[in-house]
């Protein structure tokens, strides 16, 4: 700034220099055009003719002399014939000169970002000036003559830049589509006022402030080593090829993955090597009819911050993307599904799909992250590494609770995925070992054969040539029939317990809607959840989904087929261990069964079995002489009644409320009267004959 720009700047009140001078100069150039209005407008009221009106309303003369003289071209020109404007113009000159010359501040910055024109910045510089020099605001009153209108508006600014009265006649598309300046109308007799938006004023004064509008739902994500695993070159080649074909090509680029598995570290790590840092906006905090306000004020920051963008939320995919704005070259997309985004006219997408770890990597990060791990048992280390397919996210958070031992580890993994189901599945306690089933030796020794699978089967996936023959063999699944209480959930209990994995119950009777679609919704969204969770699922009553396909009579047989058809392919894509129950083989679909390895009979037990059951059971309810006392009826019991094994527990456990109410040690009078409330629920009785036989 030289000499006579040094000197004007005294002349700016009370104004506070900025950290930039280019505000200090937009400052004055305002205050600069402030003052040679209100000169040429007492040059108006003083070269008036006004006579005696004068002295009964100055107003009415005043308003006849504007409206007669005050034109942009008088008012020009008087600026240039009155030699005592000259060292005025000449300081108004030297400000926008500097100004115009500007090449580095942040305010030059933002009117090549958003293509401000020459109306907006005047317009814009007015709002600015005003927020920075509050003094200005009786100066605006002074010239729109109210008393009450210190603020900007259209005809203030015209009047102070030359422009035509309209300013609407004007493009202000970008000033107010960014919303650098916001609007508030006024009511019949007032103009609209114009005011800076508060964030843009503190970026200009130097100040990288998130816009109170994201506050609480946008937040920044550091870069950080990126894993072996992931698709990093393949990423970052791809997008620098796109950038060198056209170095303003916009791209959005689409993460998907399991949540914590490194989505959006992935995402900032990559922007970082475009040198921008990543900001994150979750669309489940952004109430529906903010989401145009929340789109702009996000791309606005990325712009002036010089960051990319990611999007993330269950809402993710149902936004419409505005168009009246060009989003910031690049942005991704945070989320889990399959769901293709609705596309922008002039915007690149790519996909890229993290994949669960590998069990190299999770061995090094459960070493790197959870010191306490190499610590364990060998077999210990080696089944939570290969049994569970953790996150980075969840490895994090066992660090961060602390553990020290293998159960304390499988229990914080568990949790962490426990609530995914929500209402559409139940957790079943697991309390039984193999030595609790009493199953034919050839049943138990297939269920073993199935739970070795799934225990060690991650290894066989992760070599290239099992991934080739067999590109949808990833899941485990296994169909159990039998009649009702013959110890097909018990089996489950047991198989999740050994695998250390919560179990899940759905009732595919629950999930199936009358409603076109909802089924298919319903079975995606399990299936989509649970693959990311250390779950073993149960799906009850698997014949009313998977039952033979009818005959196509009406629009809800073709739905159901469809839906049938849906789950038998979503099926095959599973990549979790799942079991599916049904009390009759017979009502599976052919096509169904084909595709299951694992298929599992549980007959009704036979006699020895059911003696196994009862002995069992008893044995751990009462005591040593009482069992004794028990034990040759038991077996006479056993072989003359066939009974399930859920029809046996439910008989003991009537009969020792039986005898508890009579205050009476357990006995076979108690199990007998126990075992005929069980019988008449199927309309069977026990003779009077066979009860004496079994008591005798």
């Amino acid at each position: 700034m030289n000499a006579t720009q040094h000197n004007a700047t005294a002349k700016r009140g009370n104004h506070v220099p900025s950290f930039d001078p280019v505000l200090d100069w937009i400052v004055l150039r305002i205050r600069l055009r402030a003052q040679r209005r209100v000169l040429w407008l007492r040059h108006l009221w003083e070269s008036g003719d006004m006579g005696e009106k004068n002295a009964l309303n100055i107003h009415e003369v005043v308003d006849h002399v504007l409206q007669a003289n005050d034109t942009p071209t008088n008012e020009a020109a008087w600026y240039e014939e009155t030699p005592s404007l000259l060292p005025l113009n000449e300081q108004l000159r030297e400000v926008e000169d500097a100004i115009a010359t500007d090449e580095t501040s942040r305010f030059k910055r933002m009117v090549f970002l958003f293509g401000l024109n020459e109306v907006e910045v005047d317009l814009l510089q007015t709002c600015l000036a005003l927020h920075l020099d509050p003094e200005l605001e009786r100066v605006f009153s002074y010239l729109q003559d109210h008393t009450h209108r210190g603020y900007v508006t259209a005809m203030l600014v015209a009047k102070l830049f030359a422009h035509p009265y309209n300013l609407a006649s004007h493009s202000l598309h970008s000033l107010f589509t960014w919303e650098l300046v916001a609007s508030k109308s006024g009511n019949r007799t007032e103009p609209a006022m114009y005011q800076c938006d508060a964030h843009i004023a503190l970026w200009l004064l130097g100040k990288d402030p998130i816009d109170e509008h994201l506050i609480g739902k946008a937040k920044f994500i550091d870069p950080k080593a990126v894993l072996a695993d992931w698709p990093f070159e393949e990423a970052q080649a791809y997008c620098t090829r796109l950038f060198q074909q056209n170095a303003y090509q916009r791209i959005r680029l689409r993460v998907q993955g399991a949540i914590g598995g490194g989505r959006k570290t992935f995402a900032a790590t990559l922007a970082w090597q475009f040198g921008q840092p990543l900001m994150v906006v979750d669309l489940d905090k952004v109430a529906p009819d903010a989401w145009t306000k929340t789109y702009i004020r996000a791309q606005r920051m990325a712009y002036l911050g010089g960051f990319a963008l990611a999007w993330t939320g269950e809402k993710l995919m149902e936004q419409t993307w505005p168009e009246l704005i060009a989003p910031i070259q690049l942005q991704f997309l945070i989320h889990s599904d399959n769901t293709p985004p609705k596309p922008i006219k002039g915007v690149v997408d790519i996909s890229f799909t993290l994949s669960p770890l590998r069990i190299e990597t999770r061995e090094k990060l459960w070493y790197e992250l959870v010191p306490a791990s190499s610590k364990w048992a060998i077999e210990d280390f080696d089944h939570i590494v290969k049994r569970y397919k953790v996150t980075v996210g969840q490895l994090v958070e066992v660090a961060e609770k602390g553990v020290e031992s293998p159960e304390e580890a499988r229990e914080v993994l568990r949790a962490s995925t426990r609530h995914r189901l929500g209402k559409l599945a139940q957790v079943l306690d697991c309390p039984f070992s193999w030595d609790d089933l009493v199953l034919s030796d050839s049943l138990k020794r297939y269920l073993e054969d199935f739970v070795f699978e799934a225990r060690t089967r991650e290894s066989l996936w992760e070599r290239p040539e099992a991934k080739r023959i067999f590109p949808h063999g990833k899941g485990l699944m296994a169909l159990f029939t039998g009649s009702p209480g013959t110890g097909k959930t018990m089996a489950a209990q047991v198989i999740a317990d050994e695998l250390a994995l919560d179990l899940f119950r759905i009732d595919l009777s629950s999930v199936i809607s009358k409603y076109i679609g909802e089924t298919s919704k319903h079975i995606d969204q399990i299936l989509s959840e649970a693959k990311h969770m250390h779950a073993l699922l149960l799906f009850d009553e698997a014949d009313t989904l998977f039952g033979k396909r009818t005959d196509i009579k009406d629009a809800h047989d073709r739905y159901a087929n469809s839906d049938t058809n849906y789950l038998l392919q979503a099926i095959e894509h599973y990549p979790g261990v799942a079991i599916l129950a049904s009390n009759k083989k017979s009502n599976i679909d052919s096509a169904f069964l084909r595709r299951l390895r694992y298929v599992f009979d549980f007959p009704k037990p036979n006699a020895e079995q059911r003696q196994a059951i009862w002995t069992k059971v008893m044995g751990e309810l009462v005591d040593k002489e009482e069992m004794n006392a028990l034990e040759v009826p038991l077996r006479k019991l056993a072989k003359q009644v066939e009974l399930t094994g859920a029809q046996i527990k439910n008989s003991i456990l009537s009969a020792l409320f039986i005898s508890q109410r009579e205050g009476k040690p357990l006995g076979m009078n108690h199990l007998l009267l126990g075992l005929e409330r069980e019988l008449m629920k199927e309309g069977r009785r026990i003779s009077l004959d066979a009860q004496k036989r079994i008591k005798n």
